[in-house]
């Protein structure tokens, strides 16, 4: 059948035909409009906060031992089960059958708070019907995950040995099947030199490289013997500290400017006698007694411990912030009337970390080898307390406590003062947030726009989206534009949780994730960068404008800083937008209370950080997925001082305005 159209019909379908087939092949142009309005004047400008961008380190997710602490033995002294015997000894294993040796552990050792050691009884021998077999027998331990061993690198070996006669044990270095030898010596001595423990200490200088080592002790040798402390570090770590280089090198780029620690759920513990306690883990590490952590899980060697984590802040040029326990644990609570050994051994750590070296407590710290104070202005007293029975009257306690023996001490309270003011002393207090959803985060941004001016300011210790998405780092990254903004009131913050060994995790978020030879940043932790010339810099007012009427300005947050390149001493006006939305928005930044034409756009940078796909997220096999790409501003406006910016859907973005004085 046929039908009849007007002219005026056919034309308007052809023209609506063309512009379907244009839709289609060169897309609608849904870009969006906005305007942002920076008042870069002396007068507009307020100080941000010198310590206002920082890192918090938790032993989580296996982060400690094996991670950023460089001991590559698990277990190393067999404690894993506790002070009792027979104890946990994995994940060392045994090289040869039952026929051949038998393992245990007893309470034999030479260290009066670990007395846990392995029992090897070997049954087979050198010769005879019941030879051993000739690469002999013994046990291995394969580290965490694998022990990264490198060729022409060089690794400290210690451990502790006690026989009931001559032994000739060989100390290997292996791949995972045992077949590689990496490295090996051998410990040979009689049996009056062995009759009680002995420590033996070495250099091994691999001959092969293995991501997936292991460390073996073998004999052939028919006999009793024990051993204690096994011990294999990287004769290369940061600063000749013990720490992993690679992962330092990561908290290095992100110019932190507090170091809180030791925990988080770790400081508290399940139970009280499993919190982390500081006297517990200083002094050598052979005598360190370690501990279950029973929030997380596994069992530490406290090797990183309060002395090291002092020294790491010193080494990374950071100010340390230290959280002790309140005589509260997830599940239980010491009353305030009892509470005062828990004071002393506050007062106590003080004294160790800022105690002149003839102090009780300072003398031992010296005898760790650094004599001079530590700079530590900042203690937590506790982790998530608030609201706990015994909480308030405990702070009070260690708050009275801590300011007439330390009157400078910044003391944090675990009391959120964000909503309405303290209703006890207090210089910061502790707020904390987690979000699975982007969006619940990224509306965070305004929190702290109505918090007194008055009261203590915010010591934001942990916040992150729980995805490790990109979309999860744009909702942190339009919360930290609202912190900025609100410098004010918010003193410090920092990401939680900062590491996760990528084979023993207990949370799938984390700003780093590793394996024993790789690593990478995941979008937060990206995020986080574009945030490190925050603290101590210039924060402008920054207004942003929209003629949308869909609620565009609501995926949109901006805001404008000054600050200074210390290696060239240039200045810059850092303009960072976060656009929440699905949409490219063409913004108009204009740009007054400048001198006329002092921005210099030829050297002006833009970084973004975004990706095909909101959810992506980096790992081991795609580490650089989503990071953030530097280039050149795309174009100026008319206006002198205006710049035209596209800025992309669901995208981080950084720009750096050169200013240059007349």
């Amino acid at each position: 059948m046929g039908s009849c159209k007007s002219p005026h019909v056919v034309l308007l379908l052809y023209v609506l035909v063309c512009f379907v087939y244009q839709s289609l092949a060169f897309g609608v142009d849904t870009n969006q409009t906005a305007k942002l309005l920076v008042d870069a004047s002396e007068a507009s400008g307020r100080p941000i906060s010198e310590t206002m961008f920082g890192i918090f380190f938790e032993e989580i997710n296996h982060a400690g031992a094996g991670g950023l602490w460089a001991e590559l033995v698990s277990n190393r002294g067999f404690e894993a089960g506790g002070p009792n015997v027979p104890s946990n000894i994995d994940p060392w294993s045994i090289i040869g059958n039952e026929s051949f040796l038998i393992v245990s552990t007893d309470r034999s050792s030479c260290f009066d708070r670990n007395k846990v050691a392995l029992r090897m009884e070997v049954l087979c021998d050198s010769q005879g019907a019941n030879s051993c077999p000739d690469d002999g027998v013994g046990i291995y331990n394969p580290g965490f995950w694998g022990m990264n061993i490198e060729k022409g690198k060089t690794y400290n070996v210690v451990l502790y040995v006690r026989s009931s006669g001559s032994i000739n044990v060989s100390v290997s270095l292996a791949g995972s099947d045992g077949l590689q030898k990496l490295a090996a010596e051998n410990i040979i001595a009689s049996g009056s030199e062995v009759s009680n423990w002995t420590k033996f200490k070495f250099m091994l200088e691999a001959q092969g490289t293995n991501p997936n080592s292991r460390l073996q002790l073998t004999t052939t040798r028919k006999g009793l013997i024990w051993f204690d402390q096994v011990s294999v570090m990287p004769l290369d770590t940061y600063k000749g500290h013990g720490f992993r280089k690679d992962l330092v090198q990561m908290l290095e780029d992100l110019k932190p400017q507090i170091l809180r620690f030791p925990g988080g759920c770790f400081v508290q513990g399940a139970q009280l006698r499993n919190a982390f306690r500081w006297k517990e883990t200083i002094g050598p590490w052979e005598e360190r007694p370690g501990h279950f952590a029973d929030c997380w899980m596994y069992w530490t060697d406290d090797g990183l411990g309060y002395f090291e984590f002092l020294r790491l802040a010193e080494d990374l040029g950071t100010l340390p912030i230290w959280v002790f326990n309140s005589g509260i644990s997830l599940n239980e609570q010491v009353d305030t009337s009892s509470v005062l050994p828990f004071v002393q051994e506050a007062l106590d750590g003080l004294e160790f970390a800022r105690g002149n070296p003839n102090s009780t407590w300072g003398s031992l710290r010296a005898a760790m080898g650094h004599p001079e104070p530590f700079d530590l202005r900042y203690v937590a007293v506790g982790n998530e307390d608030c609201g706990k029975k015994n909480y308030l009257g405990n702070y009070l306690k260690f708050y009275s406590a801590i300011k007439r023996a330390y009157p400078d001490i910044k003391i944090i309270s675990n009391c959120d003062g964000s909503s309405q003011k303290l209703d006890h002393p207090a210089d910061l207090f502790d707020f904390h947030f987690y979000a699975d959803d982007p969006k619940n985060m990224f509306s965070m941004a305004h929190h702290f726009d109505h918090t007194s001016r008055s009261g203590p300011k915010a010591f934001v210790s942990e916040y992150a989206v729980t995805t490790g998405s990109l979309l999860a780092a744009l909702g942190e990254a339009g919360f930290l534009i609202g912190l900025e903004k609100n410098s004010d009131v918010v003193e410090m913050a920092n990401y939680a949780p900062l590491f996760a060994n990528d084979n023993g995790r207990n949370s799938k978020f984390s700003a780093i994730v590793f394996n024993s030879t790789h690593l990478y940043g995941t979008p937060s932790y990206w995020m986080q960068c574009l945030f490190k010339e925050s603290s101590g810099a210039t924060i402008f007012n920054a207004t942003l404008q929209t003629n949308s009427s869909t609620n565009q300005v609501e995926q949109l947050l901006a805001s404008a800083i000054s600050w200074k390149n210390s290696e060239n001493e240039n200045s810059y006006l850092r303009i960072k937008i976060v656009n929440f939305g699905t949409d490219v928005v063409n913004l108009k930044i204009v740009v007054d209370g400048l001198e006329p034409n002092s921005i210099n756009l030829s050297e002006s940078t833009k970084t973004v950080l975004t990706s095909n796909n909101p959810m992506d997220e980096n790992s081991l096999n795609e580490p650089k997925k989503v990071i953030p790409n530097r280039i050149p501003l795309e174009k100026a406006g008319e206006g002198g001082e205006d710049v035209d910016v596209a800025i992309s859907p669901n995208s981080f973005t950084s720009i750096d305005f050169l200013i240059e004085s007349s």
